[in-house]
């Protein structure tokens, strides 16, 4: 068994306990467009030991009996790296543009994350074309386009492109007693031309999703020894597809992650 099947294994052993959720409930519990994201590189091992403990009170999102789906995201910019550069130098409006395709199902979204006045992640999307994932159609330039006037006051360039493409697989749990959320990638695949680059087979990236302050499983984290680290995946892809980026900020979480 390679450490990617086995990773994917121990996930799907590790939620298998938790009460389902449907993707209704999902998104009337814990949407949380506005929210405050802490993301964390967890050992497989130390995943299971969270699931177990938080099991009396997160459910997991489960479509006809399948609680891991396959995801897709392409990731636009500028020729000179504009909004990547924006986030390295922790600008105050900085945003990411992105398609995102949700492959078992086939739906696709075009989203917009900007970074709130007190560093809250506010998350805007449109539904879009599964076929038009990969370039900015007009209706979306004008979403972007009036997105940034009403929030930032500026517009937006003309000039963005597709840069790279992100693959992984998501468990979606939600806390039932606070709401907030818990997104689990693995098998992180990043991808531009012919350069690819592989997340840690071994850890699952967790993404704790609250209304502010620390959820319950950030509070297990933390006992567990695993604090939070500055990971965007956007940001890590674009900085390991091009070496000649300055990614400061992303130094050790680079060391996790292979070419191929």
């Amino acid at each position: 068994m390679t450490a990617r099947s086995h990773a994917l294994v121990a996930m799907t052993g590790a939620v298998a306990p938790l009460q389902p959720i449907s993707l209704a409930e999902v998104l009337a519990e814990a949407a949380l467009q506005v929210r405050v994201d802490r993301k964390y590189l967890v050992p497989i091992g130390a995943f299971i030991t969270m699931t177990n403990r938080l099991s009396d009170r997160f459910a997991v999102l489960d479509i006809d009996g399948r609680r891991s789906f396959s995801y897709e995201s392409v990731y636009f910019d500028s020729p000179d790296h504009r909004l990547y550069r924006q986030h390295v130098q922790q600008r105050r409006r900085r945003y990411k543009v992105r398609t995102r395709a949700y492959l078992d199902s086939g739906e696709c979204t075009f989203e917009v994350k900007l970074k709130g006045g007190r560093s809250e992640t506010v998350k805007s999307r449109m539904p879009y074309g599964l076929g038009d994932r990969g370039q900015l159609t007009p209706s979306a330039l004008e979403f972007l386009s009036e997105l940034l006037r009403t929030e930032y006051g500026v517009g937006a360039g003309v000039d963005l492109r597709s840069e790279l493409t992100t693959t992984y697989r998501r468990t979606t749990m939600v806390d039932l007693v606070d709401r907030a959320r818990l997104t689990c990638d693995i098998d992180l695949l990043f991808y531009r031309g012919e350069r690819a680059v592989r997340g840690p087979a071994g850890s699952v990236l967790v993404e704790s999703k609250t209304a502010g302050r620390a959820g319950a499983a950030d509070q297990v984290l933390h006992h567990l020894g695993i604090r939070p680290i500055q990971v965007s995946k956007y940001c890590v892809a674009a900085a390991l597809l091009n070496p000649h980026l300055s990614s400061n900020p992303w130094h050790r979480t680079l060391r996790q992650f292979q070419a191929i």
